[in-house]
């Protein structure tokens, strides 16, 4: 009966979080969207100009000196005003976070299931099961060379975060503009193909 609650629970979880993934990518609340945004993009421009290790220390410094100024100023307020509310973060303190062995379980589960088939499919890409699937995986890998040789792997993160956040309104705003020229493309590939 808990692993069902607890199932029932990771599912309600996962849609809201597919929600608000939703909401910010389609700029439905612009102050929460924008500091998104512009948060990933700036951890993503200091990490072209300093190290994972650097960047990571210093949003921990910044992250423990904010919360240590919080705790010393409430603790200032408190003797001022001579009250007893106790610690700022007593509630976060408090709260529960561990992960059950159901939830743990399901996790790798699914990991272990993406693996296997990962492994699988690079397994008959290589040893040729099917030569026309290998020939388009070689393209496939030829093509990404020069994707390699114009941008390194940051620069295509950057690129996809700002798709990420400009497409879906784009296409939100311009859909049917959009829609017609697809359909003419997809078409005149049907054509060639088809010849």
């Amino acid at each position: 009966m808990q692993a069902s609650a607890d199932s029932t629970k990771m599912d309600c979880l996962w849609s809201n979080w597919k929600c608000q993934a939703i909401d910010l990518l389609y700029w439905r609340d612009i102050k929460q969207t924008g500091i998104v945004f512009g948060s990933l993009l700036l951890l993503l421009f200091s990490l072209t100009q300093f190290s994972v290790v650097s960047v990571v220390a210093y949003l921990a410094l910044a992250g423990l000196s904010a919360t240590i100024s919080f705790r010393i100023y409430k603790s200032v307020l408190q003797a001022v005003q001579k009250t007893d509310e106790g610690h700022p973060f007593k509630a976060y303190l408090e709260m529960e976070m561990n992960l059950s062995q159901d939830q743990i379980q399901k996790y790798t589960d699914c990991l272990q299931l993406y693996v296997n088939s990962t492994v699988k499919e690079l397994r008959r890409l290589f040893l040729v099961q099917d030569l026309v699937d290998s020939l388009k995986f070689a393209v496939l890998m030829w093509l990404l060379t020069y994707v390699g040789a114009l941008f390194n792997g940051l620069t295509l993160l950057i690129m996809a975060v700002v798709s990420m956040f400009t497409l879906p309104v784009v296409y939100d705003k311009y859909q049917a503009q959009i829609d017609q020229y697809l359909g003419l493309v997809r078409t005149h590939i049907n054509t060639v193909v088809a010849k």
